[in-house]
């Protein structure tokens, strides 16, 4: 896969705008769906709390991220179907790679499914162990507000737009960077057949060599 040009937002932040093309998000969509079926979409939890996403979640690997009343983790199967996860889809693998140039492939795509209404605080992801691999984001369908800032809750910011298609990767200096979804603009996009915003996040999680 070769992607467009990219543009530096900060040391270790990088966007690729529209770098998937109409046709290749439909089908990523189409796939994704397909595979919500054996893997079906669920409502996860604030740890110790219990207090309910307003994100819709599934994952694709070897290993998926879940949140629990006992905490965050990575777990080898769906916590409702207790079927193991199934396979990230290829067109993500061919898209890691030439993103990332990592020297082993994603274990985790963790999906997130927002609906009217919905966001992400911020937060960082630092439950992998193979913190030297960078994260990979994928967004499609309805437009969002991205923030990302540094390495503590209260540093400084930013924001911009995504739109469907584009691609954010977050490394190095910015690996455990704070960021979120502000909002979604609802209903901006046609691409998911329900509406909404879909956003795939790769993963290393355990290095390579163990």
């Amino acid at each position: 896969m070769r992607l467009p040009s990219k543009l530096e937002i900060a040391p270790g932040i990088a966007l690729w705008p529209g770098a998937l093309n109409a046709a290749t998000q439909e089908e990523l969509v189409r796939e994704v769906f397909a595979l919500a079926d054996v893997s079906p979409f669920y409502r996860p939890v604030m740890p110790k709390s219990g207090k309910p996403f307003s994100v819709e979640e599934s994952n694709f690997g070897s290993l998926g991220w879940v949140s629990t009343v006992e905490g965050y983790r990575y777990a080898k199967e769906h916590p409702l179907t207790h079927a193991p996860w199934p396979a990230i889809p290829e067109i993500l693998l061919a898209l890691w790679d030439a993103a990332t140039g990592y020297r082993a492939p994603p274990e985790c795509c963790l999906v997130n499914l927002y609906g009217e209404g919905a966001r992400m605080g911020l937060h960082q992801d630092r439950d992998e162990r193979a913190l030297d691999a960078a994260v990979v984001s994928v967004s499609l369908g309805d437009d969002a507000l991205f923030r990302i800032g540094g390495d503590t809750r209260k540093g400084a910011t930013r924001s911009f737009p995504l739109k469907s298609g584009d691609v954010v990767t977050f490394g190095g200096p910015a690996r455990l960077a704070f960021h979120g979804i502000d909002r979604i603009v609802y209903g901006s996009s046609r691409l998911i057949p329900q509406g909404g915003r879909l956003n795939l996040t790769l993963r290393r999680v355990t290095p390579p060599e163990a």
